[in-house]
């Protein structure tokens, strides 16, 4: 094993699911599975044992369901990345457990090498959103922002948070609510990538958010982006 080998655990109550998604992981040299559990109280337990890097959470689980899970691995003393396995309908829960400390989301239909792509950019902190999805996530949650004036409410509220960030920061917010990854933020704004992660940090920080889709969402409610 080498040091740059990204430990991950898979967690899906369908057994399918599961070989499925260890099978694609496998298959990455810098990958490795080292467990499955088909439920999140045996996802917690797992974790705390093994100390994965990147946990593939399922949401819908009998027994013991992803959201608790996420919630209870976020705040552990050792707390992996945790990044949500979804449909490509987006499950009603993805917003809840994006809350409870989730980095992002994976499609159950995506590709092999996306999979494997999200995977090693959650291990970075560089949670690879997809345009495409994020915007399809904004809109699942935002579609119920209720009458003009609640939108104007919560324009208000949210242009106010902003008032925090530097110039440079909103166009990071901006650039990383297109669902663009550090490497191309750093690119399309002439900045290193360690800057541009930096900028990241910053932004969550100061707005109080634990992820990249929460940025997001805040910053289509202030109206930076469509």
């Amino acid at each position: 094993m080498t040091e740059t080998m990204t430990r991950v655990l898979i967690v899906d109550d369908e057994w399918m699911v599961r070989s499925m998604l260890s099978t694609i992981m496998s298959s990455a040299p810098d990958i490795e599975v080292v467990g499955e559990a088909a439920d999140g109280s045996t996802a917690v337990s797992m974790a705390a044992a093994l100390e994965p890097d990147v946990v593939l959470m399922d949401i819908r689980m009998p027994r013991s369901d992803g959201l608790t899970a996420t919630e209870r691995l976020t705040c552990s003393p050792r707390p992996p990345r945790v990044v949500v396995l979804t449909t490509f309908d987006l499950d009603e829960y993805v917003q809840t457990a994006l809350r409870h400390g989730a980095v992002g989301f994976l499609l159950k239909d995506a590709t092999a090498d996306d999979m494997i792509a999200a995977v090693r950019s959650a291990a970075r902190g560089d949670a690879m959103l997809s345009p495409k999805v994020t915007r399809r996530l904004i809109r699942r949650f935002t579609e119920e922002d209720g009458p003009s004036a609640e939108r104007q409410r919560r324009r208000s509220e949210a242009r106010s948070r902003l008032e925090a960030l530097t110039e440079k920061e909103r166009e990071v917010l901006i650039a990383l609510s297109s669902g663009l990854s550090n490497t191309d933020i750093a690119a399309a704004l002439h900045v290193s990538e360690a800057t541009a992660k930096t900028h990241i940090s910053r932004i969550l920080s100061k707005l109080s958010l634990t992820n990249r889709v929460q940025a997001a969402i805040l910053a289509h409610h202030a109206g930076l982006v469509d």
